[in-house]
């Protein structure tokens, strides 16, 4: 039983060096020239447009965090479909309060406005 955590134990440890080798073996092997022009913002190939420290609306942010949240949903909901008459009305209901607390929470943003995606500022 030993043997197989020190089995483990010797992948760790030839990952971790590994990764340690080739990390300074890059950093000796590259080219090192610095310019003002590489230190800039990058703004896809465009000009920056003033400083990198802007005030950015996180608006954008929310929406993916929303829209990964209901892919996770997805990601729960197949498996159990695949396998829902196995399962039985347990799992029915479990799943119907699972999907009651996502809608629940739809709801609430949708009430809340942050499904849109001009947002206004109303409440000023």
């Amino acid at each position: 039983m030993l043997f197989d955590f020190a089995a483990v134990l010797a992948f760790i440890i030839i990952a971790i060096l590994f990764i340690f080798f080739t990390l300074v073996f890059s950093w000796i092997v590259r080219p090192h020239k610095p310019t003002p022009e590489k230190a800039s913002t990058y703004e896809c190939g465009e000009r920056p447009a003033g400083t990198s420290w802007i005030k950015f609306n996180i608006h954008f942010y929310v929406i993916a965090l929303i829209f990964i949240i209901f892919e996770v949903e997805i990601l729960v909901l197949f498996p159990w479909a695949v396998v829902y008459k196995k399962l039985g009305w347990v799992s029915f209901i479990e799943m119907l309060i699972f999907v009651g607390i996502l809608l629940v929470g739809l709801a609430y943003l949708w009430k809340k406005g942050d499904l849109s995606w001009i947002k206004t500022n109303d409440k000023i």
